[in-house]
């Protein structure tokens, strides 16, 4: 991590999914960075630092690191920070991180965490000790409540399992935007080029991935907006048709925001009916 001598607003976590609970203390960080004319930055971790302490399987995440960072980016923070999580580093007692890291490196003025934040060797730190810290080293403090929706907290896991319950309605009002994924487009059998309309198959960047079926959605690539139409495989094999598009995207990462499920997934007897069902699929999705 680069050390910054312009004082700064910081926040930490891993913001996975960047739902409308981790927006509230972002905006946060935006807003004091702003009033007291700081730079605003952001600190995540990476490997999540459960998958790093513990033996047991990962944890697994809402959104990959990358669609992570692009959805912050866009909020516009002045410095994102990804901080490589070992089991080194995790022996960091919580004292030291705010001085070594957010005083020395950061020239901390405003800290901004979740009301349950924890940090530090096993976990010592808390927004308890935070309050201590901070008349030490005379920065201001503050701790956000975590949000609630329809009666339960806002929570990345809530969200990934609304995704995978095909539950995107829900998913969408706790993220606060459309449930997309990141993905790479990757070579495909090109079926879809055989009968008039050629797809883009997408290796998702270890994103929660809704039901089988198929889905209108947008496309975001090189700034620009897509419609189209998603299929969905039991499988789990994505594939994108984009309307009025043929160029060659091979390797290229494009987001996919859903829209809405037009029909499930199922069988044809020909490639004429599957032909067919897409011709009528895209006339719904328009």
């Amino acid at each position: 991590m680069k050390k910054i001598s312009y004082p700064t607003a910081v926040t930490i976590g891993i913001f996975d999914g960047v739902h409308k609970g981790h927006q509230v203390i972002l905006k946060k960080v935006l807003e004091e960075a702003k009033r007291s004319r700081l730079k605003s930055v952001v600190i995540t971790f990476n490997p999540h630092p459960v998958n790093v302490l513990k033996s047991s399987a990962e944890i697994p995440l809402l959104m990959s690191l990358e669609h992570r960072v692009r959805l912050i980016k866009k909020m516009g923070v002045d410095y994102f920070f990804v901080e490589r999580f070992t089991k080194s580093f995790s022996k960091l007692s919580p004292e030291n991180f705010i001085k070594n890291i957010l005083i020395d490196k950061l020239n901390l003025k405003v800290l901004v965490t979740g009301e349950n934040f924890l940090f530090g060797f096993k976990e010592k730190g808390d927004v308890r000790l935070l309050k201590r810290l901070s008349k030490l080293y005379n920065f201001k403090l503050y701790s956000i409540p975590p949000l609630k929706i329809g009666g339960d907290y806002v929570s990345s896991t809530r969200i990934r399992k609304a995704i995978e319950n095909g539950e995107l309605k829900l998913a969408s009002k706790l993220l606060g935007r459309p449930v997309t994924i990141l993905g790479t487009v990757v070579k495909g059998k090109r079926l879809g080029r055989k009968i008039g309309f050629p797809t883009a198959n997408i290796d998702p960047h270890h994103e929660a991935i809704p039901p089988s079926g198929v889905y209108s959605v947008d496309i975001a690539l090189d700034g620009k907006l897509h419609r189209g139409i998603l299929n969905i495989s039991t499988h789990k094999i994505i594939e994108a048709h984009i309307f009025d598009f043929n160029k060659d995207i091979y390797g290229r990462d494009m987001e996919v925001i859903f829209r809405q499920k037009i029909r499930n997934e199922k069988k044809f007897k020909s490639l004429k009916a599957l032909k067919r069902q897409i011709q009528q699929d895209i006339l719904r999705a328009l």
